[in-house]
């Protein structure tokens, strides 16, 4: 891609430094790629803190000053206990007349083998030409998710110190090896630290996520919670034999099923009173954004192999996936699930279902709300049975102001870079990170991804496109020299 005519002489004396240097860039995250820090797995650990001892040599190597934060340990299930890996917090540049920018990233990776599926090593990162003669993507565990962004930002700081050029903006990094696993023992440091070490900065960036097209830049502006429940019924200690007590006994799998049938219409409207009350009303601003938004809709109903979704048009489909809240049924445990006839009556099963909810809705309101409904729902069943409904496991949704001051520096740096004005998105997923980070700073964080709708974070052959990672590079470059400017 050219850089738009609207670059300034220094920008192109940057760009053409990165586009000079690009096969240093793709060697630094073949090394990195190479190293199989999956978090997940007790074994792998070792793997993960060589990985964090890298990424802060890197750092250092940069001239940044890096702490290595010991976390101390935490115990697996089998009650096997492990030491966390520590967290990185570096600094470079301390000139009060400039901004300070907070970079978070991770370097964990999510498990992969060859035999999953890949067409290639996983852990080798791999060259190969895309379906489009000018794309190369490449492929390998931890490429887009999250190795290659990290890189792509020390690599954008690395070109203005090869060039001798005074850095823009203050630089912070918070390097974690634990994401994939739920950044265990984060929280507390981001607590611990808020005083000191988060006491001057004033945006943090994140870029841990995609964009919703394969080639339109997006800048990423929220994300839905998620508040998972579990309702068990029970009827006795043990299970029963269907030709014995069928006919004479209330069997919890059926009371199970009229519960979760109460939860959700044909039309994916969530049946819960009150649910929706707190959903933040759309403004006719907010709606506009929807319209620009590039989507293609059979693509995307062709990626997840579905004949038709719940709604028609793009706008609909977007609403629906990062606006209002939906529920999604996962699962039944203690009921049969095996091939066969088995002629059971369990005793006790447990239904487990998810709300990923949205801005304005508390996750105690919404809890209170479920369990007063599947009460009603139940007690109208005149079942002896005994329920229980629990949520264990909350995490809140997250939402910035598009007009904030790194929105505008991202804007203009990718019209820059990119030649286009990028599509503002949410997410439907949850992510807890960007969260964490604004309800302990209370500083301004931003979502600034450059990973394309096709990488395939966490899927067999994970990629990122040469294009994506170098481009990425350099609107990481446009953007501190932008945030300076607006500063």
């Amino acid at each position: 891609v050219m850089p738009s005519s609207s670059s300034s002489p220094l920008e192109m004396e940057i760009f053409q430094y990165i586009d000079a240097h690009q096969s240093d860039f793709i060697k630094d995250l073949k090394e990195w790629v190479a190293v199989e820090s999956n978090s997940i797995q007790p074994h792998l650990r070792k793997e993960v803190m060589r990985m964090m001892a890298l990424a802060a040599d890197r750092l250092a190597t940069l001239g940044a000053t890096v702490n290595l934060v010991n976390l101390g340990s935490h115990q697996l299930p089998d009650g096997q206990v492990l030491p966390l890996p520590s967290v990185i917090l570096g600094e470079l540049g301390k000139d009060p007349q400039n901004p300070t920018v907070c970079f978070y990233g991770h370097v964990d990776v999510q498990p992969a083998k060859k035999e999953d599926g890949w067409n290639t090593d996983p852990y080798t990162l791999t060259e190969i030409d895309g379906v489009h003669l000018f794309i190369r993507n490449l492929y390998g565990r931890g490429a887009t998710d999250n190795k290659g962004p990290v890189l792509a930002w020390i690599n954008a700081v690395e070109t203005f110190r090869a060039l001798k050029l005074a850095m823009p903006v203050n630089f912070k990094f918070v390097i974690e090896g634990m994401e994939e696993a739920g950044s265990l023992g984060l929280e507390k440091l981001l607590e611990e630290e808020k005083q000191s070490f988060f006491s001057d900065v004033d945006y943090i960036v994140i870029s841990d996520n995609l964009w919703l097209s394969n080639k339109k830049p997006a800048l990423t502006y929220g994300s839905r919670g998620n508040a998972c429940f579990s309702v068990e019924v029970e009827c006795g200690s043990k299970d029963l034999h269907s030709g014995t007590f069928g006919g004479i006994v209330h069997e919890p799998l059926l009371d199970l099923i009229a519960l979760l049938d109460s939860l959700v219409d044909s039309t994916g409207h969530i049946q819960i009173p009150g649910i929706y009350d707190s959903v933040a009303a759309l403004t006719e601003q907010e709606r506009k954004l929807y319209e620009s938004i590039e989507f293609d809709l059979e693509e995307h109903r062709n990626n997840c192999g579905v004949k038709k979704f719940l709604y028609g048009t793009k706008e609909e489909i977007l609403l629906h996936l990062w606006r209002y809240p939906s529920l999604s049924i996962h699962g039944i445990e203690g009921a049969f699930h095996e091939p066969g006839i088995k002629t059971v009556i369990p005793a006790k099963v447990i239904g487990k279902f998810s709300i990923r909810q949205v801005p304005h809705m508390d996750l105690s309101v919404v809890k209170k709300q479920v369990v007063e409904h599947l009460e009603g729902v139940f007690s109208k069943r005149n079942s002896p049975n005994k329920l229980k409904v629990s949520m264990p496991l909350g995490a809140k949704p997250w939402l910035a102001d598009v007009n904030d001051l790194p929105y505008k520096a991202a804007r203009k740096a990718i019209k820059t870079v990119f030649g286009e004005d990028p599509d503002f998105i949410r997410d439907g997923s949850t992510i807890p990170v960007a969260r964490m980070f604004q309800t302990v700073t209370q500083k301004s964080v931003m979502m600034l991804p450059i990973g394309a709708a096709d990488d395939g974070e966490h899927s067999q052959n994970e990629k990122i496109s040469r294009h994506n990672y170098i481009e990425g590079t350099k609107l990481f470059a446009a953007f501190f020299l932008e945030i300076s400017k607006l500063h």
